[in-house]
């Protein structure tokens, strides 16, 4: 059975979708087989992050309302094979997602695939907690601005309260995924330095994306950063990433950062959360 991993955050704009993008896309070129599904019903970016808005026929919310079979709606990567995607719907709105249906489409979906990545809407509302619910794993997308990290602190909660996992009694496996990261501006004090986001989520650290064109350049052009520049630093980053959300122990590095490993042995010695 697939595992399945929800990409989430409270504030909008922080990279939700591309790092569900870059993270499927590689997990997929590790050779497993992926699906990015795309909660974010009305509004619909996924699929062009992805390149693939023009072959979108069937959605997430026809496969739950009937009106197509899973396999009719599922789009393979024109690039990596065992990558595939399942759009939202562009004209419905979330309230067309049910509780029921999700699932079952993610039911279905684990038993054919090893890796299910739910890019969640902003906010608190229906579409997020449905894409949280189900969730094995959640990779908490946080800018580092306290703004972010106020409302990913809030996300957290809702994880330890809201899921499938939580109601059972289980604890939900977090991991805090900082993006836009520049080591210059928070050594100025104009954004929050690792450590001082670490402190405030208390959550294992997954990666840090370092603020790059390049991942702007990868979504105009409709590809995952992974994809589209493999050797580029925020595509390294979160190839690293995803080695360890399949397991690897990997050293964290801040980019830009010239201090010891003092950081490094913070981010270590905190336990899954």
């Amino acid at each position: 059975m697939g595992k399945v991993i929800v990409v989430t955050s409270g504030k909008g704009g922080v990279g939700k979708t591309t790092s569900t993008a870059a993270l499927g896309a590689a997990l997929a070129q590790r050779g497993d087989k992926v699906v990015v599904v795309d909660f974010d019903v009305g509004l619909r970016n996924l699929d062009l992050v992805m390149g693939a808005e023009r072959r979108v026929v069937y959605d997430l919310v026809n496969v739950i309302q009937g009106d197509a079979k899973l396999p009719q709606a599922l789009i393979r990567d024109k690039r990596v094979e065992s990558l595939f995607l399942l759009p939202a719907s562009q004209t419905r709105d979330k309230d067309n997602l049910t509780p029921e249906g999700v699932e079952r489409v993610i039911g279905e979906l684990k038993e054919h695939f090893d890796w299910i990545i739910c890019d969640s809407p902003a906010g608190i509302e229906r579409g997020a907690t449905l894409a949280m619910r189900h969730a094995d794993i959640a990779v908490v997308v946080t800018n580092p601005e306290v703004s972010s990290v106020r409302d990913s602190d809030r996300i957290i909660g809702l994880l330890d309260s809201k899921t499938v996992k939580a109601e059972s009694g289980e604890r939900m496996e977090k991991h805090l995924l900082l993006t836009r990261y520049d080591a210059v501006r928070a050594e100025r004090g104009d954004m929050l330095k690792v450590d001082d986001v670490l402190e405030i989520l208390s959550i294992p650290l997954l990666g840090i994306i370092p603020e790059s064109m390049d991942v702007l350049k990868a979504s105009n052009i409709g590809a995952p950063v992974t994809v589209a520049d493999s050797r580029s630093a925020p595509a390294l980053a979160y190839f690293d990433a995803a080695r360890r959300l399949a397991g690897e122990i990997l050293p964290i590095t801040v980019p830009g950062d010239k201090r010891s490993g003092g950081l490094l042995s913070k981010i270590f010695s905190r336990r899954a959360a």
